[in-house]
């Protein structure tokens, strides 16, 4: 689980080299990337990092859905206890990055992050010299990436994405979705800052906070229950992203798509809110996924929620064995530098004490680590059993290989 919630406004000083401590105590580190000014004023998103035991050349790169940041220390434990270092990034007024002076997640277009992920990939190529980068991204994070990974797709910025419940289309009647959101997308132009109202509730938020139904602590100022005011500029930003993914993309590096078996109805609220996606529409997922690029893999798990990695233990134990299976087969093997350190960023020990933070039970702690061999297998997969469990010779063969041999979505 996360630390007890923490708020932004009371920053340390930050040292010369720009690094200080997270929010979240060690061995976490945060920097602030600037990002100059906007309409509101000046404008920085935050790259939260942990190191591996070791050194290594693989890193992983977080991006948070909407009304979100990272707080998800189990996440991390998953990748650094397989050797990946792991980064987590608050986009522009989300979560670390949100300052007073600012509209809570707000954008015109989904292309205003652009600047910040070509940032942290900098960060994380260049400056820490990593070689490999996946990108694991949740629902808004999930629309964000693709396009901007298509964007970028000529630069070998990315190796793989892991789309964990992906914002493809709004959880809405086709009926009420095209002529509303028709009429939303002039307003957005006219009046972006125009609050829309969307019927937001608690049941989603309340079915994970530990205060209430959930198992998991979050800072409320930083993930409200009940949420901030959709706008209509923001609204129009995510259709036109909608309407990208339809049209088609180009993504060249293996992506895996996964999400619960089963979406709960609008308005919908009862006992599923626990074994469900309560915010999309997985069968918008299922439908758009093969929209992405030539190598695509969508899994589907029964008893999952919005977030896959908040799920129930057993479901996250699978979703966790699953990332692990498909890692193996379409990544690099996560491999020491050749000069074994980083001068000024020292690798740190997964085990690090973290003041503050709840005792966990020994499945939070060891995710992605089922009892038996027989729970990776998932009921409902789209994808062959053998194609998730190649062997890693085929995370060696070239790009181009690869794209040969997988030309048919999964």
């Amino acid at each position: 689980m996360s630390t007890s919630p923490v708020s932004p406004d009371a920053r340390p000083e930050v040292p010369s080299d720009g690094v200080e401590q997270d929010i979240l105590g060690p061995p976490y580190q945060r920097q602030t990337i600037d990002l100059g000014r906007d309409d509101e004023g000046p404008v920085v998103a935050t790259l939260v990092s942990r190191r591996a035991a070791t050194p290594t050349r693989n890193a992983v790169l977080y991006v948070h859905g909407f009304v979100d940041y990272f707080f998800q220390t189990h996440l991390a434990d998953f990748y650094v206890e397989r050797g990946w270092d792991f980064y987590a990034i608050d986009l522009r007024k989300y979560g670390r990055s949100l300052l007073p002076h600012q509209t809570p997640n707000f954008c015109r277009s989904l292309t205003e992050y652009f600047p910040e992920l070509d940032e942290a990939a900098r960060i994380i190529r260049e400056q820490d010299r990593h070689d490999v980068l996946l990108v694991n991204a949740h629902s808004t994070g999930g629309l964000i990436t693709p396009l901007w990974a298509h964007e970028r797709r000529d630069r070998g910025l990315v190796d793989g994405l892991f789309l964990n419940s992906p914002f493809f289309d709004f959880n809405v009647a086709w009926l009420a979705r095209r002529p509303a959101m028709a009429a939303i997308t002039r307003l957005g132009r006219r009046q972006p800052y125009r609050i829309i109202p969307v019927g937001a509730t608690t049941a989603y938020g309340r079915s994970l906070h530990a205060d209430h139904d959930g198992e998991w602590r979050f800072d409320l100022t930083l993930k409200p229950l009940r949420g901030f005011g959709v706008r209509a500029g923001w609204l129009t930003a995510v259709w036109e992203g909608h309407r990208r993914i339809r049209a088609g993309l180009d993504i060249q590096v293996p992506v895996l798509v996964a999400s619960s078996a089963a979406s709960l109805r609008r308005g919908q609220v009862n006992e599923l809110i626990h074994s469900a996606d309560a915010v999309l529409d997985v069968a918008h997922m299922a439908r758009w996924a093969p929209r992405l690029g030539r190598h695509v893999t969508l899994v589907r798990f029964d008893g999952g929620l919005h977030d896959l990695v908040l799920s129930p233990p057993a479901v996250r134990a699978k979703v966790f064995a699953e990332l692990e299976r498909w890692m193996g087969a379409y990544l690099p093997k996560p491999a020491p530098p050749n000069d074994a350190e980083r001068p000024g960023r020292p690798a740190q020990s997964s085990e690090a004490a973290q003041p503050g933070r709840p005792a966990q039970s020994s499945e939070a702690a060891q995710p992605g680590r089922p009892a038996h061999p027989g729970e990776a297998a998932q009921p409902g997969r789209l994808t062959q059993p053998s194609e998730a469990a190649q062997p890693a010779e085929a995370a060696r063969r070239t790009d181009r290989e690869k794209r040969a041999d997988q030309s048919a979505v999964r």
